[in-house]
């Protein structure tokens, strides 16, 4: 009996930390690979069996051609981002010209082959309109809820308007894509200094560098509420979405919400430290509530994260202090 051949599959931005995780995911599960970013993965060597391209994939000649090697699957993670400190207003410009040009060469490559593979794309929550999570403790994030739109930040706007690039590709070009909004992932050998980490990240290398006893400081009143989701919970929602047939933007996150307060106290409490204290200082802090409406996933795919969130900041704090001592 002839042996059949591996599924293919490009992962776009495996440089970055979904990306990365979610290249070894593929591999472990027997497919071939070829990871494809500006740059290598900062924190994981290229080891376990990829073929890595370095590139820019801004460049719609090299966006082509890597594309024309002819894949199953293409998962477009690649994007300028970054949390807070990156996308609060400084860097609209280049966020938007970026990561558009990015998906546009992706989708117009495809669009060109004769054979066509499924087409992940990585949308945000940062896409919900704002009028929406202005009570932290009742935000709305539904998907439906998206429209009228009317996000708070032009990251927000960028990604926004992808999906709606990936939804007109399927329509006209016959793209097939599925489409994830992630609500703040987190965990292990993804960024965590330099000011393009995002809350679980900073919060635990703030507490794994002070003094005990000492203080770590938290932008705003620390009141605003977000919900953080495990790296492998992640990853294990982009597969099962990817192997169904639900076409439309669906949240991958957790819905157990926290306000950032208390995302700090869980830190402190899991590092043994005994006595750190929180200061509040002036900083940019998004809307005041957001938190991953799990309905729809669990009604399409039969599955929902279930992580709870101080099992993944363990690992998390643990991998960091590990980076900072």
């Amino acid at each position: 009996m002839a042996k059949m051949a591996k599924r293919k599959a490009l992962v776009c931005g495996a440089g970055g930390f979904i990306g990365g995780h979610l290249a070894v995911r593929l591999l472990a599960e027997g497919y071939d690979v070829t990871s494809v970013d500006i740059k290598q993965h900062e924190f994981r060597d290229i080891q376990f069996g990829e073929t890595f391209i370095r590139g820019d994939l801004r460049d719609p000649r090299f966006v082509k051609d890597v594309v024309s090697k002819g894949y199953d699957e293409v998962y477009q993670l690649a994007a300028l981002m970054g949390g807070m400190g990156f996308i609060n207003g400084d860097n609209d410009a280049d966020i938007q010209h970026d990561s558009c040009m990015i998906n546009l060469n992706v989708l117009d490559a495809i669009a060109s082959q004769a054979f066509k593979p499924l087409v992940f794309y990585s949308s945000s929550a940062c896409i919900y309109p704002e009028r929406n999570q202005l009570d932290p403790n009742n935000p709305v994030c539904t998907e439906d809820s998206a429209y009228p739109a009317a996000p708070d930040s032009e990251y927000g706007w960028e990604k926004l308007f992808s999906e709606r690039l990936y939804l007109s590709y399927r329509k006209n070009k016959g793209v097939d894509c599925r489409i994830a909004r992630f609500h703040n992932i987190f965990g292990p050998l993804g960024t965590y200094e330099g000011g393009r980490e995002k809350a679980p990240a900073a919060v635990c290398r703030k507490v794994a560098a002070a003094n005990d006893p000492g203080t770590i400081e938290i932008w705003g009143d620390g009141e605003q509420t977000r919900s953080f989701l495990y790296i492998d919970e992640c990853v294990e929602g982009v597969r099962r979405l990817m192997q169904s047939d639900y076409s439309l933007p669906l949240n991958i996150g957790s819905d157990e919400m926290v306000t950032i307060n208390q995302l700090a106290e869980m830190v402190i409490d899991i590092s043994g430290k005994k006595d750190i204290k929180i200061k509040h200082v002036p900083g940019p802090q998004g809307v005041r509530g957001r938190c991953s409406d799990n309905r729809l996933i669990e009604l399409v795919l039969g599955w929902r994260p279930r992580m709870k969130l101080r099992d993944g900041l363990v690992t998390t704090y643990d991998w960091i202090r590990g980076l900072v001592w």
